[in-house]
């Protein structure tokens, strides 16, 4: 039987436990467990690096949300992103990566992959044909961010599955601007979904973590291999955290995505704001893509204001129930300067963000209280 998102979200990887009833998986702080003779392993686990129960529920719960088979959870999105990374590649081959990545992804690969032998060109994923030329008989992968951070760029993630395979590459997405619930990569062709779970799928910036789900049994299989072997992975704690938010996040979504509707409303009536970023608008120019292949547009909204960097930075300070901070998706509305904070790391390059850029995270607040906060920052 096809079930709902969030049936799936509630119920996949979390059957009552069989010894009390619980109707949540406990939190198994355990490291080892005893075995039924040697090699004798019962229900499969030994060592919690390997697998662990909690993990485990998560995991499932992940990639049934996804539409994928196989779900892995990691200590950090980053933790997901490097174990993929050097799964998939080795020294000498390339990467495709977006010309607007999330900064931690292009310093993963300029300062540590790069020195390690790996090549990668950022590329602007809406030009197919500029995609295609930067493939080479190396490249192993194209990596897409849609929407983008802080840009909200879209990509179209069939057509680049298309581009992708026909070079021989996997097509990674980060799917965690738009969550697993506005968006399914894996449905359009995507090889691998990344998300870092710190964010919508956890909800409440109480827990960092990362995760991968994969359309197939092989890739899902080295992955896992990779994931014992580097260990980089989810504590129990951090899992049931995880699957504690998880479990709300179709609701939550639809309030980020209505929140965010109005807050892009007042921006656009706003004579400090030149410019709204956001793929819900008719003139954005990856917004039929984004109907397309999203349920909705998202919680996430990026401006430009008059007067540059200074008058950027002193919105950001100004607000009040709009908290200074990085980090995004959680139930509480953030403000930041990505120039300064979140993009820092991509400053002079490339990916270089435009410093009177305002990027938010809208929550799900009142939102009349989070449209006056707005108006009063913004002066």
């Amino acid at each position: 039987m096809n079930q709902g998102f969030e049936t799936l979200a509630i119920h996949a990887g979390q059957e009552a436990d069989p010894h009390t009833g619980a109707v949540v998986p406990p939190i198994y702080a355990v490291s080892t467990y005893k075995q039924d003779g040697v090699g004798g392993l019962r229900a499969g686990y030994e060592y919690s690096r390997s697998a662990n129960p909690t993990r485990t529920a998560l995991e499932e719960a992940l990639a049934a949300v996804e539409g994928g088979v196989r779900g892995l959870a990691f200590a950090s999105g980053l933790a997901a992103e490097d174990t993929l990374l050097r799964t998939v590649c080795k020294p000498g081959d390339h990467v495709v990566i977006p010309d607007d990545a999330y900064g931690g992804t292009y310093r993963l690969f300029s300062r540590v992959f790069r020195e390690w032998g790996v090549s990668f060109d950022p590329v602007p994923l809406g030009d197919l044909d500029a995609v295609r030329a930067a493939v080479r008989p190396e490249t192993k992968a194209i990596w897409v961010e849609t929407p983008t951070n802080p840009l909200l760029n879209v990509a179209d993630v069939a057509a680049l599955a298309d581009v992708a395979h026909d070079g021989g590459a996997v097509l990674v997405v980060d799917n965690t601007f738009a969550s697993p619930y506005l968006q399914q990569p894996l449905s359009l062709g995507a090889d691998v979904a990344v998300h870092s779970t710190t964010k919508y799928v956890g909800g409440h910036s109480d827990v960092v973590g990362g995760a991968l789900v994969t359309r197939s049994v092989d890739l899902g299989e080295r992955l896992a291999y990779h994931q014992n072997a580097m260990g980089a992975v989810a504590g129990p704690f951090d899992a049931w955290l995880t699957l504690r938010g998880l479990k709300t996040l179709g609701v939550r979504m639809d309030r980020h995505c209505d929140n965010a509707e109005r807050v892009v409303d007042l921006l656009l009536s706003h004579p400090k704001v030149v410019q709204v970023l956001y793929p819900g608008l008719p003139e954005h120019p990856g917004h039929e893509i984004a109907a397309k292949q999203m349920r909705r547009f998202g919680g996430m909204v990026s401006f430009r204001v008059e007067g540059g960097e200074e008058a950027a930075v002193e919105i950001c300070n100004r607000a009040k129930l709009f908290t200074l901070g990085e980090s995004l998706g959680g139930v509480e509305s953030l403000i930041e300067h990505p120039g300064r904070m979140t993009h820092a790391s991509a400053a002079g390059s490339p990916l270089e963000v435009p410093a009177d850029l305002v990027r938010l995270s809208v929550g799900i607040e009142t939102v009349d209280d989070l449209l006056a906060d707005l108006s009063e920052a913004l002066g």
